[in-house]
């Protein structure tokens, strides 16, 4: 096996275009290169990131030892990229219909997130998803944030271990999820009955809506059920990947 290539790497001052994604940070750039469905290209890194993430995983990417204020040039202002820039291509898109054909031994629970445009929320219920076994996350291609370094960062690593699928209608993605059975269930605080008696035995459907609006009735209309997680009332609602974490929690606990 031939001895990767870690010369010392002094960028060019274009060296932060050119084609393909560059993610950051270590948990992001380890799970990406742990996924053999990623395509990587390159890897610029700390001599202390090197050793965070090891010899097995850099064998599979040409990567160059330079100084953290070189990673920084090569990344958006401000990037927390803890020594280490990936650049990679985009994952392959994910065929929601294949994922529901597959045959699964456990219950499924997708979750289904209606215009939620944040990366950082967007990535922490990704993180959240991935620690609770959630099958699939849903997204409209049109309105969720695309895939990105600050995306992966904020999900710390989950982005390559959870399908991120998207789609062009979350109201045709229900009809779908409902043709396979998934009970389909709008989390939204002017839900019909709690989250706990809204449970259902079989493969679930969980559907979160935006920071702004919430879930749009047309998606609503296509759910099974609406349901609220109960808090008191001296706040009026919950950010929404802390509302992912509990309600996951309690399909779990369920």
């Amino acid at each position: 096996m031939p001895r990767p290539d870690r010369r010392h790497f002094y960028p060019k001052p274009d060296a932060k275009g050119g084609e393909g994604l560059w993610l950051y940070g270590l948990h992001a750039v380890r799970a990406a290169l742990s996924n053999p469905a990623r395509k990587v290209k390159r890897a610029v890194l700390t001599t202390r990131a090197v050793e965070e993430i090891g010899s097995k995983l850099l064998g599979r990417v040409r990567h160059d030892i330079a100084d953290s204020d070189t990673v920084s040039k090569l990344l958006p202002a401000g990037a927390v990229h803890q020594g280490v820039a990936l650049q990679c291509d985009p994952l392959p898109r994910r065929d929601l219909e294949d994922l529901l054909d597959a045959p699964s031994e456990k219950r499924r629970i997708v979750l289904v997130l209606d215009q939620i445009s944040d990366p950082q929320n967007t990535g922490a219920i990704l993180r959240t998803a991935a620690a609770f076994g959630v099958t699939a996350v849903v997204v409209q291609d049109r309105h969720a944030p695309p895939e990105s370094g600050a995306l992966a960062k904020a999900a710390s690593g989950a982005l390559d271990s959870i399908p991120y699928v998207q789609v062009v209608n979350i109201s045709r993605a229900l009809e779908q999820l409902g043709e396979h059975e998934f009970w389909r269930i709008a989390l939204a605080g002017d839900g019909d009955s709690a989250l706990k008696d809204a449970l259902h035995t079989g493969d679930i459907a969980l559907v979160l809506g935006s920071e702004g609006s919430g879930i749009r009735r047309l998606v609503r209309e296509n759910c099974d059920v609406s349901a609220f997680v109960p808090i008191d009332s001296a706040m009026e609602s919950l950010n929404v990947s802390n509302a992912a974490a509990i309600a996951l929690y309690e399909l779990r606990r369920a």
